[in-house]
């Protein structure tokens, strides 16, 4: 996708340009950094949901979604039933897929899971890469990496559904573990965490505790 300026003068990515809630989201949201269990899990949901849907039509029903996974508390879903379940696929607020639905309780119970071993958070954070990509357009951003694959391949043994590599990595940008807004973007940076040539701020990543510790 490529950028465009809107009246406001501000160069945006293609798709943060298509929408007033789009470009909402793009301008005070995608990629800051998100360090809390239920903030890290909810955003892993919502990437679920949007595998093969349009992020618009994710953000349009995020309020719904908070409604019905209990504003995405794990310990509240994780203890859903089957009753629970059928409920929500008849919550036409919703995206009704039973499989994504059911990938969600799952993810629940694996986050609670995780919590007597560093949280999830931690666990998403420990795959920081050493450097963020430098792109001169988003057709020049990455949809996928190392550290996406090993994150994916991690969480899967630990009980996570549908958290391929390429949604890893789209959570990745969400929630500000890579940068991969344009360089001419005003958003470019937003996370804090990476110098203009992509390289890390404050030292290596790997050594770097979570945002606000």
């Amino acid at each position: 996708m490529s950028t465009a300026q809107t009246d406001d003068g501000r160069t945006r990515p293609a798709w943060a340009s298509a929408s007033p809630l789009l470009r909402e989201y793009y301008d005070n949201e995608w990629g800051v950094p998100v360090t809390d269990e239920r903030g890290v899990f909810e955003r892993i949901s919502l990437e679920v949901f949007q595998s093969g849907l349009s992020w618009a039509t994710i953000l349009a029903k995020r309020d719904a979604f908070r409604m019905r996974f209990h504003d995405f508390d794990p310990d509240a879903v994780a203890t859903w039933s089957e009753r629970e379940i059928s409920a929500a696929m008849q919550d036409a607020a919703i995206v009704r897929n039973e499989r994504k639905i059911r990938a969600t309780v799952a993810n629940a119970q694996a986050t609670v899971g995780l919590r007597s071993d560093g949280g999830l958070a931690a666990l998403v954070w420990s795959h920081i890469p050493t450097s963020t990509p430098v792109p001169s357009s988003a057709e020049d951003a990455p949809t996928v990496s190392p550290e996406s694959i090993a994150l994916a391949k991690r969480l899967k043994s630990l009980g996570f559904k549908h958290v391929g590599p390429t949604t890893m990595f789209a959570l990745m940008e969400a929630i500000g573990l890579v940068d991969t807004h344009p360089v001419d973007s005003h958003r470019r940076g937003c996370s804090g965490l990476w110098n203009e040539d992509g390289s890390a701020r404050h030292g290596s990543p790997a050594r770097l505790a979570l945002p606000g510790e």
